[in-house]
This record gives C-alpha cells, sequence and structure tokens, in this order.
C-alpha cells in the first residue's frame, strides 16, 4: 500500500522512488517504503493550505476537534501491540519501551484533547466604559511537522497532538530512518476522521523534501526536533518568509551526583540516564558530574552495571538494551570512541563492538565509560548520541553548578542528592530546559519541555506546547463610536 499520504489520499512518490527500511538488529531489510521528493513534499504543502484556508477544520469548535483527539487516542490502545512491534522493527529498542512509547503518545493526545478546552481568550480592562477589549486565539496555519529517528511516534505525537486541536493544517515528516509508526499514527488518524489535506505525510530524506516544507511561502510554522547543524539550516531557511519556527536541538546533559546519596541508587540512575535505548536520547544524561570523595565508588558500579546489560533483538524478554539505528550512527559513536582516546580520557569498559556471534549482523555497540574527562575534550563538549558516559569531579557545589552550566547545551539536567535546600539551589543554577532531582528521564505531558541556548527554542507539551500552535489578537471595539477629532482643520 502507497505510504504517502496528501489531500485524504494514499498515493506513491510521483517520482517513483522508494527506500528500503532496515531492522538495526540484522541489518535487514524488512519493508520498503515510498520517496517522497520536492514534487510530492509540495503537494502536500498545498493541500494543506487549501484544507486550511477553504476547509472547515480551522472553525469546527474545539470540542469536536478534541472529540477526534480522543478517538485517536482510542485506536492507538487498540492497535499498540502492533504499534510497539513495528517500532522495536524500525528503531532497534526493547518492545518494552516500545510499548512505554504507545501509552506515553496515548496520553499526549488525551492531555491536549483536555487542555484545548481551557479558556484562554480574555477581556482586557482598558480603563474605559464605552470600549470592549478582547485577547482571542486563531491557529497558525499549515504547519510543517519534522521529528527524529530515536522516538520517532512519540515525538511526532508531541508536535501533531496540539497543532490538530489548535485547528490548524500540518504535513508530517518523520525521519526517513524510522518512518513507519508515523504512518501508522496517519491511519489512525484518517480512521478517527480527520478533514481530507488537514493531515498530510511525507516519506522521504532532508535534503529531498526538506527545503520546501520549511522555506515554502505556503508554510506558516515549522517545528523540528534533531541535529544542531540540520535546525540552524532550518533557521536559516525559514527566515526569508518570516516563519515561526521552534526547534529541539540536542543536548550534553549533566548529571550532578553528590556524596549523600544512597550509593546503589545512583548507580541505577545513572545507569538508565545514559544507556536507555543506547543512548541515543537527546536528554541522555551522558556527563557525569560526581563529587570526589565517592566517584572511584561510584564508577565502580557503574562499570560493572554496564558490563552485564543484556542485549540482543527488542523483541526478545529479558533483553535489555538494543543496538543502535544503523551502521552510519555506529561509526559516528566509534569515530567519537577513537576521539576519547585521543583527547587522554581512560577508557574504564565498552568501546567496542560486542563478540557475541548472535550480533554480528546488527549494529550493537558495548556501553562504553570514559573516566578523567574534563571540559577541554570534544567527547564532553559535544552530543555523541550514543552509550558513552563521560565522567568528571567536583568537590564543592559551587564547582558542581560552573560544570553543569559549562556546556553550550541547555536542554536537561539532573542533580542526585538527599540535601533538600541543595537539591533546590543547584535546581535553580543550572541553566537547563528541565532539571530532575534525584530522578533522570521522566517526563509528563503536563509538563514543558525544550531547551535553552543552542539546545533551541520553543517548548513542547504543557499549556506552552499548545501556545506555539495559536495565534494571539486583540480585538478593540468602541461601543460608542465617535468623530476623534484630532484633526479640526482650523
Amino acid at each position: 500500500m502507497p505510504e504517502l499520504f496528501v489531500a485524504g489520499e494514499w498515493r506513491s512518490a510521483l517520482a517513483g522512488e522508494t527506500r528500503e527500511v532496515v531492522n538495526p538488529y540484522d541489518g535487514r531489510t524488512f519493508t520498503v517504503v515510498d520517496e517522497a521528493g520536492a514534487a510530492d513534499a509540495e503537494a502536500a504543502v498545498l493541500a494543506a493550505r487549501a484544507a486550511f484556508d477553504a476547509g472547515t477544520w480551522p472553525s469546527t469548535p474545539v470540542a469536536e476537534r478534541a472529540a477526534l483527539l480522543e478517538r485517536t487516542a482510542d485506536l492507538l490502545q487498540r492497535d499498540r501491540e502492533e504499534i510497539a512491534r513495528t517500532e522495536t522493527l524500525d528503531t532497534g529498542k526493547t518492545l518494552a519501551e516500545a510499548r512505554i512509547d504507545v501509552d506515553d503518545v496515548t496520553a499526549v493526545f488525551r492531555y491536549y484533547a483536555r487542555e484545548a478546552l481551557v479558556e484562554v481568550d480574555r477581556t482586557v480592562d482598558t480603563g474605559r466604559d464605552d470600549v470592549l477589549s478582547r485577547v482571542v486565539h486563531h491557529p497558525v496555519g499549515v504547519c510543517s511537522l519534522i521529528a527524529p529517528w530515536n522516538y520517532p511516534l512519540l515525538q511526532m505525537s508531541w508536535k501533531v497532538a496540539p497543532a490538530l486541536v489548535a485547528g490548524n493544517a500540518v504535513v508530517l515528516k518523520p525521519s526517513e530512518v524510522t518512518p513507519l509508526s508515523t504512518v501508522h499514527l496517519v491511519r489512525l488518524l484518517a480512521e478517527a476522521g480527520v478533514p481530507d489535506g488537514v493531515v498530510n505525510l511525507v516519506l522521504g530524506g532532508g535534503a529531498a523534501v526538506g527545503p520546501t516544507l520549511t522555506s515554502h511561502p505556503a508554510v506558516d510554522l515549522v517545528s523540528f526536533t534533531g541535529g544542531l547543524a540540520t535546525g540552524r539550516g532550518i533557521l536559516k531557511a525559514a527566515a526569508d518568509t518570516v516563519k515561526r519556527v521552534t526547534v529541539e536541538l540536542g543536548g550534553k546533559n549533566p548529571n550532578i551526583v553528590f556524596a549523600d546519596v544512597d550509593l546503589e541508587v545512583a548507580v541505577d540512575t545513572v545507569l538508565t540516564g545514559v544507556f536507555l535505548h543506547s543512548g541515543q536520547v537527546c536528554s541522555s544524561g551522558t556527563r557525569l558530574i560526581v563529587e570526589e570523595s565517592i566517584a572511584d565508588d561510584l564508577v565502580a558500579g557503574v562499570v560493572e552495571r554496564a558490563r552485564r546489560i543484556r542485549f540482543g533483538s527488542g523483541l526478545v524478554d529479558g533483553v535489555e538494551s538494543g543496538p543502535l539505528v544503523s551502521a552510519q550512527h555506529r561509526e559516528k559513536v566509534e569515530a567519537y570512541v577513537t576521539l576519547g582516546l585521543e583527547e587522554g580520557a581512560t577508557l574504564l569498559t565498552g568501546g567496542r563492538r560486542p563478540d557475541d556471534p548472535d550480533l554480528q549482523r546488527g549494529f550493537f555497540y558495548e556501553p562504553t565509560v570514559f573516566d578523567g574527562c574534563d571540559r577541554s575534550m570534544r567527547i564532553v563538549q559535544e552530543e555523541t548520541f550514543g552509550p558513552i558516559l563521560t565522567v568528571e569531579r567536583f568537590r564543592t557545589e559551587a564547582e558542581a553548578v560552573a560544570l553543569g552550566n559549562d556546556t553550550t547545551y541547555g536542554l536537561a539536567g539532573a542533580v542526585q542528592t538527599l540535601d533538600v535546600d541543595r537539591g533546590d539551589r543547584v535546581a535553580a543554577a543550572l541553566k537547563h530546559g528541565t532539571v530532575w532531582i534525584n530522578d533522570f528521564g521522566p517526563y509528563v505531558p503536563q509538563a514543558e519541555w525544550g531547551g535553552q541556548r543552542m539546545s533551541g527554542n520553543g517548548r513542547e507539551l504543557g499549556p506552552s506546547g499548545l501556545a506555539e500552535y495559536r495565534e494571539s489578537k486583540h480585538v478593540w471595539r468602541n461601543t460608542r463610536p465617535a468623530a476623534p477629532g484630532w484633526f479640526t482643520g482650523s
């Protein structure tokens, strides 16, 4: 069945191009999808434009738009196992992780179905009894929604749910590496009754379809999650038409551990923070910043536990970690390991592909821990996006905060301490969009997510995530109109 969805119809790519989808567990192609080109992207944009300008969706009562999100949430749960299995085959993550992703996506749709019903229009007190002044809200228009490969369905849901319930028309572009769960989501949205042209889907590489989605004058907003270099390009491409742009561009996230913690709990928190999904998480806790007095014991515990992580197919019970997403991405991770050694960091574990013969066809890489790191090293500065943990040490709270903020990124960070006041002080001082205290990684749809500095701008989730897809308008009504009398002609 064709995988492009334009103006309410499933169709093949106009140029007849296709792309193989590879299972990262064994490197084998398990399906082939249509590969869109610039003409397909333009058709999708123009379909969205027509649906927004001439269709009924923007003026549909918000309760009806919210009901469509609720129906979609129900369908997501109906197809939970199928979607989770697809996500595992596509990304390599474990089935347990993929099931959680589907549940989280469902929660996002249900949250925005409720949040959209909260009244945000307001009356303004002008100090005049002859004026009624209101601030009202409208959908932005046509939105290009571009999601990454590590959490393809989840991060697309953060965009499409608020965009739709706000009344926009959208063009979805998942990563060409992991497109399948987004295809399934679009099928569910169509089944739930979204009007033709309101949701459009193009699959393809960024070079082919990206320029159209980010610079076309018919596009009003671009939301992108992905790498820094691509994000910079999108910001430049959107500048000529002064589009609204929100970007989330990754991070280099500190996990600060003080000496008063429970050591076993801290070890487990560090492991989860950095090695979940093989480290392919924008908010991964790749920088362990640990108080010197417990550093040796904590790092030894992390190394010992990292060596026991069970690799394999994400479809097999008991497997704790799957492969990296592609051979190309593994080569990038390997290059960073080589760089770390050249920079003088001490390799404590990992740094190689596993020996297990059952894993040789896939893109596996061992959890890697580097000690003796400092901020002069690129492996500490740059986002490696893989199972690499760097260790830095501190003696004072001020030093810990300074290290945690010594990064060009600002997506997420954490502090582990049993001292409540210290936890609050450090959290307040860290310049990151999300800060966890005695935890690492959880989020809820109700709370905003996004970065500071080079991690991007704008917010997803929470009320702010919905506000990104709404325009504010001030309406001033003079109830007793009279000539202003400013120019008298005398």
